[in-house]
């Protein structure tokens, strides 16, 4: 596939430009990117009138510089745009990357002014020296001045050439303290930043339809958005009082017809996330956002237990913040990069305060990224040891940016300490006997369980080489679903690893056990498994043509792609249509799993 990046220009209106910035590719180790459909970064142009100035909101990070730069400047130059002329970038997402770039445009247009938010123009002050161009191109002449900044503390609007009206809205969120929308008021456009973003690769100015980014949308909003739900809702209240009639975020297509329905899923997956009685507090500072994506992974692991996540950047937070979340969590996660050899003053203050106001009978835990040391960490774990605080694992630690199998292995550190949570709430509701008699006793449940379902083990490999990443387990709730094409129906508990792998267009292989030989392998796959173990270690595998495992073992395997995902409460349906399969014993009966109750497997 070609990973070339390329930027084409999109007209809007007269005078507004979207620059949409593509990679068929993506490589980068976030989770929001794992769907593995490339990525898309738009940016909005507003072209000047006579006299007027020239407003570039939402410019990509420095991976699209040489191919962005070079498309803007053809494009001012056409608009008789010059280098001397000033041009003023609005700003919201600021990251070392996004810094680099605007270190380019800089050099470029040294009339340059930055619009931001209060937060924006703090990490835009921090980071400015820190962030250096490639080495070609980093030296004293080269290196500019931090340009102008007008900060935006508050919702204000800029009259533009062309008749267009921007209001510049301050969304401030704890994963994006500098967080800050731009609606065009003339064309009911908002440019919404990270918020209704998807990770696709189209040259599409906006989506065929919803149900065509609908699983790509809720996948951005699961990795990065749920666990900021509380936030989440305040701004989407914020947003339905605006005239909108087209949502172009900051990556993927834009929304044109559906994107009332978008704000409504928002709504309410941000509500589901609100009803949980469990919260797990997620208290971090990341300098280069290395431990920012620690902290997504964890996140998004706790998140597929129905445990609810309450992140804070405690760099952007207040005293009364921080207590509350202390206060209010059953169990208090904190992290930290090491900058110099120490932990940065605001993650200093956060320990101060668990030490002093933390619960020694609820559970913690640390992580943090670093470079040459780790010192930030040792430290945060040994004032937590000495303060009498229980670990829930052990500390996680990254030297430079996490690779794809830790991060999978930090979201299964996640999914297990939702899991002891969630044992431990199920362990005081046993307690009353009358739930426990109800529950046994309820004809519809006990009748529920006497649906069997064939034993199986589904198998799924995704990724090549470093990035490979291998899953399994057990499934029972299985059913043939379609005859043409053929297809069957898969029902995956959110909570199980190996449902990150079993997206739409993903491959996997289900194994049909036979009775009477089903023992070993049940007494593999059923027993506890820790973060990031081997669930395949030990098994005689052989691959199909299409580069998937099967267990040659089983009685039959059928390798199929999935194609359609509907979400059903605590599991997720999965339908996906067979494309290969053998039957390897003719003369075995299919295992099958009897229940006596439908509250459990």
């Amino acid at each position: 596939m070609n990973t070339t990046n390329s930027i084409i220009s999109l007209p809007i209106e007269p005078g507004l430009l979207c620059l949409r910035a593509l990679r068929p590719e993506q490589l980068r180790f976030e989770i929001e990117y794992r769907l593995e459909r490339g990525t898309s970064a738009n940016s909005f142009l507003f072209l000047p009138g006579e006299g007027q100035e020239t407003f570039l909101v939402h410019p990509p990070g420095y991976s699209f510089a040489e191919a962005y730069i070079e498309q803007l400047k053809k494009i001012l130059q056409v608009a008789g745009v010059s280098n001397d002329s000033s041009l003023r970038l609005i700003i919201s997402h600021i990251n070392p990357n996004r810094i680099k770039l605007i270190h380019a445009i800089a050099n470029l247009w040294p009339r340059t002014t930055i619009i931001t938010s209060n937060p924006g123009a703090k990490l835009i002050k921090e980071l400015w020296h820190k962030c250096k161009l490639d080495s070609t191109e980093n030296n004293q002449i080269n290196f500019p001045e931090l340009p102008l900044v007008e900060i935006i503390k508050s919702e204000e609007t800029r009259v533009l050439s062309y008749g267009h009206r921007i209001r510049l809205i301050p969304t401030p969120t704890p994963r994006w303290p500098g967080g800050l929308m731009v609606f065009e008021e003339s064309t009911g456009l908002l440019m919404s930043g990270k918020f209704f973003a998807a990770h696709l690769c189209t040259k599409n100015f906006s989506e065929i339809n919803r149900s065509s980014t609908e699983e790509d949308r809720r996948y951005f909003y699961d990795c990065l958005m749920a666990p900021m739900a509380r936030q989440v809702n305040t701004i989407v209240e914020r947003l339905e009082e605006l005239d909108i009639r087209t949502i172009t975020p900051g990556h993927g297509p834009a929304i044109v017809e559906s994107w009332r329905s978008l704000l409504n899923d928002y709504r309410r997956w941000s509500e589901i996330q609100e009803h949980s009685k469990l919260k797990i507090g997620l208290i971090f500072a990341s300098a280069y956002g290395n431990t920012a994506t620690i902290a997504d992974a964890l996140a998004q692991g706790i998140s597929r237990t129905k445990v609810r996540v309450e992140i804070l950047n405690c760099e952007f937070a207040n005293s009364a913040q921080l207590l509350e979340i202390i206060h209010g969590s059953d169990a208090l996660l904190i992290g930290s990069p090491t900058l110099g050899g120490h932990a940065p003053t605001p993650i200093l203050s956060a320990l101060g305060a668990i030490l002093s106001d933390g619960n020694r009978d609820k559970p913690v835990g640390i992580f943090g990224s670093y470079g040459w040391s780790g010192e930030a960490i040792d430290l945060l774990e040994s004032k937590l040891r000495d303060g009498g605080f229980q670990f829930a694992f052990d500390p996680i630690r990254v030297k430079f940016s996490p690779d794809t199998l830790t991060v999978k292995t930090i979201e299964e550190t996640g999914t297990a300490l939702g899991r002891q949570l969630l044992i431990g709430q199920q362990k005081q509701q046993r307690l009353n006997k009358r739930d426990i008699t109800e529950n046994l006793s309820n004809s519809a449940v006990l009748a529920l369980g006497r649906i069997v379902g064939s034993l199986c083990i589904l198998t799924a490999r995704k990724g090549k080489g470093a990035n490979q990443l291998d899953g399994a387990m057990v499934a029972s709730w299985v059913s043939q679903a379609s005859f043409t094409p053929p297809g069957i129906m898969i029902s995956v508990a959110k909570d199980r690893a190996v449902e990150a792998l079993l997206h739409i267009d993903d491959h996997f292989v289900l194994n049909i056990l036979a009775a009477g030989k089903e023992t070993r392998l049940m007494k593999q796959f059923l027993q506890s498994f820790p973060p990031g173990f081997d669930r395949l270690s030990g098994l005689d595998l052989k691959s199909t043509s299409g580069g998937q495992l099967f267990i040659p073992e089983a009685m039959a395997w059928l390798e199929a792609c999935v194609k359609q995902r509907m979400e059903c409460n605590d599991h997720w349906l999965i339908y996906a249509q067979v494309e290969q399969g053998c039957l390897l014993d003719s003369e075995a009966s299919t295992a099958v799993h009897q229940r006596r109750s439908g509250a459990t497997y």
